[in-house]
């Protein structure tokens, strides 16, 4: 299954939603200047494990990098996710990595 992400800044988050176009879940966000901070990621249960996580972190992550933003990944799902996909780590801000 194919999902899309788009950004809803209005509310700060990122969603992603099936071919239906039904919610499948979102990442939310804090933005000052150039620092966005990824607060949560949450699933809708019924797309647990197919791939909607990692697709809206890396939307997210490709969207900061367009935007010249330095990443705080405060939620645990981004952390780890950006544990092992380096390609972003000139993104992340080092000395708060690992904030819980």
């Amino acid at each position: 299954m194919e999902f899309t992400v788009a950004e809803v800044p209005e509310k700060g988050r990122f969603e992603a939603r099936d071919e239906s176009g039904a919610p499948a879940g979102v990442l939310t966000y804090q933005l000052t200047g150039p620092i966005v901070v990824y607060t949560h990621t949450e699933v809708d249960p019924a797309f647990e494990r197919q791939g909607v996580g990692s697709a809206l972190v890396r939307f997210a992550m490709d969207d900061a990098r367009a935007k010249g933003r330095t990443v705080v990944p405060m939620c645990p799902f981004v952390s780890e996710w950006l544990d092992k996909h380096k390609e972003y780590e000139s993104l992340v801000a080092r000395n708060t990595r690992r904030v819980k």
